[in-house]
């Protein structure tokens, strides 16, 4: 019998990144149907009951809550989970064997311990997340907000203090950095080298810098500035100091600025200093138009991977190169182009539609933009411009891609890039319907993605494609795998069972929706004339 159970824990804080590897593991118990672990501030308890959890009535803002569902002894096994995760103490993996003593219970603590510290990293619910990030710019340490949800003027306030005392302020909502060799948040394991990253996108950045590691090149830092930064209200604040920093370091040779479509007075300010700047710059401002070298100083790229291509070239002190067209834009291999033909081929006349199910939203985002060179315009709940909204986000209609890390899917859940269950199910929902043609989707590795990422969806595609078989269709899957064979989950490893298992991999997530756009164009070319023709790429 399905019950729900709770557990208050006062006065107990944990980081989000805690608290979400803790649903994850919860969701992990056989028999439990929902798992969810947040500090219990109103915003999180209205979360709650949007995902279908009861509120809870005896715990405080400063309460840390634990909320099951499940079958009974399942719901007691999980919390007695929690109770053994949330009492671990965090592992001191500093590798100097030195007692570090009790843990600093407030920043000025924390840098009277260490007065050589000078970053802050706060993750606490977004209401709270400015007054804290002051705190941090007042005792001298630069910021990086983990949280979401804070309050746009706050962000505001709390980035022109940064800038009248020098300082910088990643976030809010900044999910991805390296700092000095150090990832913070998701991050890949990438090699040091003399290419900066500035940056709204966190998966965008991801992306960039695993492709520079894989092109044998490193990255000095990676700066984070979040997704509101280059709004006219913020006024690209971080995003300025960024490419100032970066354009004065001495071991930066090249910067790659990388974004969705800033506001147009922003990106001409920020463009102005990317242009003065001694150090060569890669613009990518996401589904912004095609790539272009303009001038000796600024360069733009049309895809991310085209960035850091572009990026690379000029690192190498090749110029021809850099203004040449990049790996990422080449058309597809003529073996690939025949494979994704068979696969078109094979589709019953029902399958039409590309579905894209995607947990990086810079991911997603670039698909739709890419995807309409090949005349899809797809739903999405967070569409580019030019295509139209997904009214209901649960139900796939038409041609649609959609990120399933928003907001919208991830209240009262971890991360899919954490713990994929929901796009799971999403995967096998489309199987299920007998318009979808193909099914493309992502797998990010790093820091702070799942251990194992591949041994359940392994399955589920499995299950996929046995669903689509039992009603007489066959189901192309193309998949991109975001990282670097040096990250906890190797890239190589599991582009290997990917490709076992039938996947379409692809070299970048450019190239992904290119593969889905030909393949789908090529079912679109069948169905008009009846027989394949050429790709009807515009």
């Amino acid at each position: 019998m399905t019950t729900q159970q709770h557990r208050v824990y006062a006065n107990l804080y944990k980081d989000s990144v805690s608290l979400m590897a803790v649903s994850s593991a919860l969701m992990a118990v056989p028999d439990i149907e929902a798992a969810s672990v947040v500090m219990a501030t109103n915003t999180n308890r209205e979360n709650l009951r949007n995902a279908g959890l009861a509120d809870v009535t005896d715990a405080k803002v400063n309460d840390l809550l634990v909320v099951v569902r499940g079958e009974a002894t399942a719901c007691e096994e999980a919390l007695a989970l929690a109770d053994r995760l949330l009492a671990e103490q965090p592992v001191d993996d500093s590798g100097d064997g030195t007692d570090k003593g009790r843990p600093s219970t407030s920043l000025r603590l924390a840098v009277a311990a260490d007065p050589s510290a000078n970053l802050a990293l706060i993750s606490v619910p977004g209401p709270y997340a400015a007054a804290e990030a002051l705190k941090a710019l007042k005792l001298g340490l630069n910021a990086m907000i983990f949280s979401d949800n804070m309050p746009i003027e706050s962000e505001v306030e709390v980035k022109r203090y940064a800038t009248d005392h020098e300082l910088l302020v990643m976030g809010p909502d900044c999910g991805t950095a390296l700092i000095n060799g150090i990832p913070l948040g998701f991050a890949n394991v990438v090699r040091r080298g003399r290419i900066g990253v500035v940056g709204a996108s966190g998966t965008g950045m991801q992306e960039i810098t695993s492709r520079i590691h894989q092109l044998g090149a490193g990255v000095s830092q990676a700066i984070g500035t979040g997704g509101h930064d280059l709004s006219s209200r913020v006024g690209g604040l971080s995003t300025l100091h960024s490419l100032r920093a970066l354009g004065a370091d001495d071991d930066t040779d090249v910067i790659v600025l990388v974004s969705k479509p800033p506001a147009p007075e922003v990106a001409s300010v920020v463009l102005e200093v990317a242009r003065n700047l001694s150090t060569p710059v890669v613009v990518m401002f996401v589904g912004a138009g095609d790539g272009a070298a303009v001038d000796e100083q600024l360069h733009t790229a049309s895809t991310l991977a085209e960035a850091a291509d572009l990026a690379v070239a000029l690192l190498t002190g090749t110029p021809a190169e850099a203004g040449a067209t990049p790996a990422a834009q080449l058309p597809l291999p003529v073996e690939l182009q025949e494979r994704l033909r068979d696969a078109a081929s094979r589709v019953s006349d029902s399958q039409l539609s590309l579905r894209g199910i995607y947990s990086g939203g810079t991911f997603c985002y670039e698909a739709q933009a890419l995807s309409q060179a090949y005349g899809i315009y797809a739903h999405s709940n967070t569409p580019v411009a030019g295509n139209p909204v997904l009214e209901d986000i649960w139900t796939s209609r038409e041609h649609t891609i959609i990120d399933m890390g928003d907001d919208d899917f991830t209240r009262g859940r971890p991360h899919p890039m954490i713990d994929p269950t929901l796009r799971d199910e999403r995967l096998l929902a489309e199987a299920e319907d007998p318009s979808a043609a193909v099914l493309l989707f992502d797998v990010v590795l790093g820091y702070g993605a799942a251990d194992d990422p591949t041994s359940h969806l392994l399955e589920v595609l499995e299950q996929a494609r046995s669903l689509a078989s039992a009603a007489g269709r066959s189901l192309p899957l193309i998949a991109h795998v975001c990282g670097t064979d040096e990250d906890p989950q190797s890239r190589k490893t599991v582009v290997a069972a990917l490709e076992a298992a039938g996947v379409f991999v692809s070299d970048s997530n450019a190239q992904a929706a290119q593969m889905a756009g030909f393949l789908v164009s090529q079912i679109a070319a069948s169905a008009n004339s009846g027989e394949l023709t050429e790709p009807g790429k515009k």
